[in-house]
């Protein structure tokens, strides 16, 4: 088998024109906002990798739970000769899955996907040497905004882990799983991750830690505006807020400016002023109830054939097939 192949979809100057129009369209608004694929460069993957072995941040440590347990009976169920994978980001878990396909049979094609090129390469080439019979193509994509399958052997296995699916707003999400059913066939499968609704001292601790890891990684998004946009903000200047909102039942991430100060951004010709105590929405992280998966995965073409939970129901891994 040839080594592993990687395929740019979104090229590095589609990456910077994204950057520069969310930027544009989230600074300019009230209350303002960035969407959280910004804080993904190089410090920020290290920072999320560390995040995901603190004890308080539960969802990466139960979901391997959930696959370790599972693994080998939703191949069983899904006989998959392609897991297409979307986000890869680190192996640990590709590897649980690859390891119970392939020990069923028929898995003959691993397609990773992810908008970092550098971290899909190495995904990549890991995979590929770790399984020398497996075809390793990584497509280099931002599937948030045009997801395209590839068409591999049948049938495919989409996973999408980590619980990332919080992170699209309703409206986003209900656009997003309609686009992963229109590239599959009727028959063919999807594996989701989604974290669950619990006590809010629990999920607020998830994403505001005793070591500060969490507002380290949080005040990166913007050094990363610093670097790519010649911004000149001081992450100093900004405390780290983890807040649950009880009536959308997510959690808000936000930087709280701890002065009032003028930012700069001359790539984009832009002028920001922050209040003192005025706050930048970061990110949402939804939080779901099993009712509520099944019925958007209901509007979305598929019907729920498995849920997955770990011993203390802190999250869940369902299994959904594209419905006729």
């Amino acid at each position: 088998m040839p080594p592993a192949t990687v395929e740019v979809h979104h090229t590095s100057e589609q990456a910077a024109q994204a950057l520069r129009a969310d930027v544009i369209a989230g600074l300019t608004a009230t209350p303002k906002w960035l969407p959280p694929k910004w804080f993904y460069d190089d410090r920020g993957s290290e920072l999320f990798e560390e995040i995901t072995r603190l004890p308080e941040y539960y969802p990466s440590a139960a979901e391997r739970e959930i696959l370790a347990a599972k693994a080998d009976e939703l191949a069983a169920i899904t006989e998959a000769t392609a897991l297409v994978e979307l986000g890869s980001g680190a192996p640990d878990k590709a590897h649980l899955l690859l390891r119970a396909l392939t020990g069923a049979g028929p898995l003959r094609e691993y397609y990773p996907l992810d908008v970092s090129e550098h971290a899909l390469r190495e995904t990549a080439h890991d995979i590929a040497a770790a399984y020398p019979w497996l075809r390793v193509h990584g497509l280099v994509a931002d599937f948030t905004s045009a997801l395209t399958v590839p068409d591999g052997h049948r049938p495919r296995l989409v996973a999408f882990l980590g619980g990332t699916i919080g992170n699209l707003l309703p409206d986003e999400r209900a656009k997003f799983l309609e686009s992963v059913r229109n590239t599959l066939d009727t028959g063919e499968w999807l594996l989701l991750g989604s974290d669950l609704v619990k006590d809010r001292d629990t999920l607020v601790r998830a994403y505001d830690d005793d070591r500060g890891v969490t507002a380290e990684f949080n005040r990166n998004v913007l050094n990363v505006l610093n670097v790519e946009l010649g911004a000149d903000f001081d992450p100093a200047a900004f405390d780290h807020r983890a807040e649950w909102n009880e009536q959308e039942e997510w959690i808000e991430m936000r930087l709280r400016a701890t002065r009032a100060m003028r930012v700069t951004l001359p790539a984009l010709n832009l002028v920001v002023d922050f209040a003192e105590g005025e706050e930048l929405r970061t990110e949402v992280s939804a939080k779901f109830r099993r009712n509520r998966v099944a019925a958007e995965l209901t509007a979305a073409g598929f019907s729920l054939h498995s849920w997955w939970t770990d011993d203390e129901a802190r999250f869940a891994v369902s299994l959904a097939r594209a419905a006729g």
